[in-house]
């Protein structure tokens, strides 16, 4: 919550704490009273109700979402230099979600992509799970596959399908300045015809002792990867 209120405290629309929590938020609540939004001093049980959660640490807060920018918008603001987005094919555990986002703020990442049909939106639990990563991290959405593969291409990107098996081992690979790692759903994995479409396949070697990591697990290894080489 103090992320998003830093980067965008208009998207406020009401505050809800435990009576506790009032002396470390006194900055908030003034400024709240100066923009007329309102805040409510409640139980806990009714804090655990509106989080859908116990891990709310006295506060929950009813923001705005914020839509997702259209990849040509953030194609054009990009700076030169290396960039690392991830494009999330199928994902749609928002925990998983949360976690991504989370590792994505801490390494540096510049975009989740969100596929056309995609339903994937910033939650609740998943923005608990960010952790502030939500904040600074933007959520773009793409058009048509190859058009945003010819677009993504365009500014200078390589495309990276990631696989259990048959790829090239990540950390032997040589891996692009400009790459987008592209991660497949919970279960099934990604679409094979996607994959065949990106530059590069890409697997994280392991004992086998699993069949593979969780995708935000993998997503944190991936990441960790390229910023080792970049960064």
């Amino acid at each position: 919550m103090r992320a998003m209120f830093a980067r965008r405290p208009g998207a406020l629309r009401k505050l809800y704490l435990a009576e506790t929590r009032i002396p470390a938020l006194q900055p908030l609540l003034k400024w709240c009273v100066a923009n007329r939004v309102g805040y409510r001093v409640v139980e806990e049980d009714d804090l655990r109700k509106l989080a859908a959660s116990s891990h709310h640490e006295g506060v929950v807060a009813d923001v705005l979402r914020e839509a997702p920018q259209p990849l040509d918008s953030w194609l054009a603001a990009l700076p030169a230099g290396p960039q690392c987005a991830v494009w999330l094919d199928g994902v749609g555990n928002p925990h998983n979600l949360g976690a991504i986002l989370r590792s994505a703020a801490h390494f540096g990442v510049g975009a989740i992509l969100l596929p056309q049909a995609s339903t994937l939106a910033l939650s609740g639990a998943a923005a608990r799970v960010a952790e502030g990563g939500a904040e600074a991290v933007p959520m773009v959405r793409l058009d048509g596959v190859d058009e945003s593969l010819a677009a993504l291409r365009g500014a200078g990107f390589a495309t990276a399908a990631t696989v259990v098996d048959g790829g090239d081992d990540l950390f032997a690979a040589a891996l692009p300045r400009r790459l987008v790692y592209v991660l497949g759903a919970e279960g099934e994995g990604m679409d094979r015809g996607l994959a065949s479409r990106c530059d590069l396949r890409l697997s994280i070697p392991g004992t086998g002792a699993v069949e593979s990591l969780n995708v935000a697990a993998a997503t944190a290894v991936l990441l960790a990867a390229w910023r080792s080489r970049t960064g």
